[in-house]
């Protein structure tokens, strides 16, 4: 992660800007941006991430109760991201994308977050699109993780290991607690695949807002306008200015 505070033009150093957290406290502008903070947040968003995922009906794999514990995902992404964060901006961009690649691709399942994302437009999209608009997803979620977390200054990871039972499949409960000491809620929604690896589809920013959600609205718009090969551009372009932020 970007360093928490900046040097001012004198000796010394002095705090960036705060920012409102959805959960009440205050939280640096660069720890804002990095949980995806940055942008306002309507309380229209709010409520369309807790519709979304209501309305989310894809089944669970079987033995959902008798496999490993899904904290065990986050845990083992958090391990890959902090040694990223660690090694920072000293190691070109594609070479932490290449690390964070793998270590995304098994903690998170993208093409259901795809398919979450477009919402029932993705039905009438083509298998071609599908699988393009898949694989721009996921190249875009892995550059935001690679831009994001670029560089260290004492922050940690605190995973709950104890998931909460959720109609859609598990939560994870975890914080990133910068090295001020001022905690941010990022909570995972968990699902178990028909090959018994809990993987995650959504993530609830400052514990309560879903990404999916915010995405999808998004997305949607996007594609009303410029159909399927536009959104795949949109997500493109974004990964690369995130490549060369």
């Amino acid at each position: 992660m970007r360093s928490l505070y900046r040097r001012s033009g004198r000796a010394g150093i002095r705090p960036r800007p705060v920012l409102p957290c959805a959960d009440g406290r205050r939280c640096n502008r660069r720890t804002a941006l990095r949980i995806g903070l940055g942008a306002p947040f309507a309380r229209r968003l709010l409520m369309a991430g807790i519709l979304a995922l209501a309305a989310l009906a894809v089944p669970a794999g079987r033995g959902e109760a008798a496999t490993a514990n899904p904290a065990a995902t986050i845990e083992s992404f958090y391990d890959t991201l902090l040694a990223v964060m660690k090694e920072g901006r000293r190691v070109p961009f594609d070479q932490r994308y290449a690390r964070l690649e793998p270590a995304i691709a098994r903690a998170f399942d993208l093409p259901l977050m795809t398919r979450i994302a477009i919402g029932p437009g993705w039905m009438n999209l083509t298998a071609d699109q599908q699988q393009r608009l898949e694989a721009a997803f996921a190249r875009y979620t892995i550059a935001t993780y690679t831009n994001r977390f670029d560089d260290y200054s004492g922050e940690r990871f605190e995973v709950d290991k104890t998931p909460v039972a959720n109609p859609n499949g598990m939560i994870v409960q975890t914080r990133l607690v910068p090295a001020d000491g001022r905690p941010i809620s990022l909570n995972y929604l968990m699902r178990q695949g028909p090959d018994g690896q809990w993987r995650i589809i959504d993530i609830y920013l400052s514990g309560t807002i879903s990404e999916l959600a915010t995405r999808r609205a998004e997305f949607s718009a996007i594609l009303s306008r410029q159909g399927a090969d536009g959104l795949i551009r949109v997500l493109d372009q974004r990964s690369a200015a995130l490549r060369n932020g």
